[in-house]
């Protein structure tokens, strides 16, 4: 363990200068830049809140922020697997020169996208701000599904960024797999109109607990329960182990298949 940290320390600053090379290239020739990453979540609340309102108005109170602290763990972790998912091909030609320490490229991925995440914050706190919604003590406590969502989509992205060097069909595989996510997750209905068989495998949903962690520490001014606690350490844990096991197997052969 002690090896695998020196050789993270070691490279640190190419993590630094990869993530700040995935930002300037994400918002490179836009007028706006950054600025984007809190209009593209306000913009999707307001249309989604239009479409979805109505139908739920009776069982979601203060749905915009609702709507949205779904909207931001779900799209985060939907971006962040999607980029991390393409680091090792997307830099064959770096990885077939000079030796590095692979996992770099798709952490590099996911702390840029995770940078986002943080300013698209800026959004949630505007909606709640404009929908005058009590801002509550337990807000400090958001802390902890945003690690939560990190590590989980850290652990995935890193599993999906092995698979995909040698089965390339998972890019279109995966596309597929993250909209049937969406729809089992709890981002824009509330989990109560769903059938028995429904709620248990939403249920056993990462990204579900999460989300309803995020909610009680931002809308309803909950402390989240030890239960909720325990649910997402363990798939952020299994996420981790399988993804850097899955990675630490196969990136020896990365140099012969990308």
């Amino acid at each position: 363990m002690k090896k695998y940290i020196n050789n993270f320390m070691k490279y640190r600053e190419l993590l630094l200068e990869l993530i700040r090379r995935d930002i300037k290239t994400k918002y490179r020739r836009s007028v706006l830049g950054m600025l984007w990453s809190v209009l593209n979540p306000l913009g999707m609340m307001v249309v989604l809140s239009v479409v979805f309102s109505n139908v739920f108005r009776a069982n979601i109170e203060n749905f915009p922020v609702y709507l949205m602290c779904g909207q931001l763990i779900f799209n985060f972790f939907n971006e962040a697997t999607n980029v991390a998912m393409g680091s090792i091909l997307g830099n064959a030609s770096l990885i077939k020169k000079v030796y590095l320490p692979k996992y770099i490229f798709p952490t590099a991925k996911i702390c840029s996208t995770f940078v986002n995440l943080m300013t698209s914050f800026i959004a949630l706190l505007v909606v709640v701000v404009f929908t005058r919604t009590p801002i509550h003590p337990t807000i400090f406590l958001v802390i902890f599904p945003i690690i939560y969502v990190f590590l989980f989509a850290l652990g995935f992205g890193i599993f999906l960024s092995a698979i995909v060097v040698v089965f390339r069909d998972m890019q279109h595989f995966y596309s597929i797999l993250v909209t049937a996510w969406m729809y089992l997750t709890p981002i824009f209905y509330p989990i109560d109109i769903l059938p028995n068989y429904l709620k248990i495998i939403v249920g056993l949903n990462p990204l579900a607990n999460i989300i309803e962690m995020f909610r009680e520490v931002v809308l309803y001014g909950a402390v989240p329960s030890m239960v909720l606690h325990v649910k997402c350490l363990v798939s952020c844990g299994i996420a981790l182990v399988v993804g850097l096991y899955v990675f630490y197997k196969q990136q020896d052969k990365f140099i012969l298949r990308v």
